[in-house]
């Protein structure tokens, strides 16, 4: 596994941290999503053989998200 700390813009109430870690946690080979919303981060830990990393950045994307 590794883990990842991504900067996302846009995320502003519970809402939007339910949108993000609903989405990347259906991905097939991440483990664990936890949004902080204050710090505007999301971390990850997701197995590399399975999902890239391009795939949980286009994945917040699609929620209207800006991964930095």
């Amino acid at each position: 596994m590794e883990k990842v700390i991504l900067r996302v813009k846009g995320m502003s109430c519970g809402h939007c941290v339910k949108a993000v870690e609903g989405s990347v946690g259906e991905l097939e080979g991440v483990q664990k999503v936890v949004v902080d919303l204050s710090q505007a981060k999301v971390e990850v830990e997701y197995d590399p053989a399975v999902v890239s990393i391009e795939k949980i950045k286009e994945t917040i994307d699609d929620q209207g998200y800006d991964v930095e």
